[in-house]
């Protein structure tokens, strides 16, 4: 999962934990890999969630943590490189089980 919130908002950092409780409700017990992405880090003068908060946050849930700039196209890579290791780490695990068993 990914779960985008604008550095600018602290109401859109706010309700992170819903959209997760919601994504977790649905997968049923099976372990999901996320990251938290604090968008608009170009406005860092406007900022509104502070990045270590944001940080521990998703350390507590789980989740890596990146910043971006949509509009700069800043570090817009890192959370989908993030999630592609996560999901690779995941298949090996699970290939390692299914190994075992024959």
């Amino acid at each position: 999962m990914c779960v985008v919130f604008d550095i600018t908002s602290e109401a859109s950092f706010t309700s992170c934990s819903r959209w997760i409780d919601r994504v977790r409700t649905h997968c049923n017990g099976l372990q999901v890999p996320g990251v938290l992405v604090g968008n608009k880090s170009d406005l860092w003068s406007r900022r509104e969630v502070d990045a270590a908060a944001a940080q521990a946050w998703a350390q507590s849930h789980g989740l890596e943590y990146h910043e971006t700039s949509a509009k700069e196209i800043g570090q817009c890579e890192a959370p989908f490189l993030s999630l592609a290791r996560a999901f690779l780490s995941l298949y090996q695990d699970q290939t390692q089980i299914i190994q075992s068993l024959v």
